[in-house]
């Protein structure tokens, strides 16, 4: 039985799976736990009290990781958009969503500056994204962070943005995530995978057949732009 247990131990080691990894090794306890009950005339208690604790706090960390991996944990009033953020387990959508602000902008609205600091980040859900650089500019469609490179580095935005009439976003405060991120690694590694996913994807539309020198920008939009209420 000992040479069972180890095996449970070994093979639970090998693996990088942690939800795999702590079945083994609930397994290899349980049959520990066995053999420490029938190997002598009376059972070996410390040895029994001992891999008691062992497993009930694997059980609540595995219980913790399979809760963390459960679409059960996705919120109703979010499930739509659950897709829209594959880098993060449903535990860690559900941690983000709570700290969301959720609504549809009533009227064309600036929500970054370029060269300023910003205080929020936001994820367009719907709706159209007009970002410009320095002399370049480009429409980006929806599904992508803004705010992001000041949330991430704690520099001024690299860009200003404006989304139009009727867009959909999320909204959180950059403090609201920081301390989020500070309490739980965990999430801080999910949501920066998230965003660095983001970054590429802008990067790569930015230089493409969307981006456009503002000269060639008709003057109307460009003169509309300096009116835009700031959020």
């Amino acid at each position: 039985m000992v040479y069972l247990a180890g095996a449970f131990y070994v093979a639970g080691m090998a693996i990088t799976n942690q939800i795999i990894l702590r079945l083994l090794i609930l397994a290899g306890t349980c049959v520990y736990l066995i053999y420490y009950a029938i190997i002598g005339d009376t059972p070996l208690w410390e040895a029994i009290y001992v891999s008691l604790l062992i497993g009930i706090a694997n059980i609540g960390g595995l219980s913790s990781l399979i809760a963390r991996q459960s679409r059960l944990a996705i919120p109703r009033a979010h499930a739509d958009i659950f897709y829209d953020f594959p880098r993060l387990p449903p535990g860690d959508f559900r941690a983000l969503m709570k700290l969301a602000k959720r609504y549809t902008v009533e009227q064309d609205t600036q929500v970054t500056l370029e060269g300023e600091m910003g205080e929020k980040l936001y994820f367009v859900l719907k709706g159209a994204t007009l970002v410009r650089k320095g002399e370049q500019a480009f429409v980006l469609p929806p599904k992508l962070f803004l705010g992001e490179v000041s949330f991430l580095t704690g520099v001024p935005s690299s860009a200003s943005a404006w989304l139009e009439e009727g867009a959909e976003v999320l909204e959180w405060q950059f403090d609201d995530l920081r301390r989020k991120c500070a309490r739980n690694p965990r999430f801080n590694l999910a949501l920066e995978a998230a965003i660095s996913l983001d970054l590429a994807a802008k990067v790569a539309r930015s230089m493409g057949e969307s981006s456009v020198h503002v000269d060639n920008i008709p003057s109307p939009m460009v003169n509309a732009l300096s009116d835009v209420r700031r959020n």
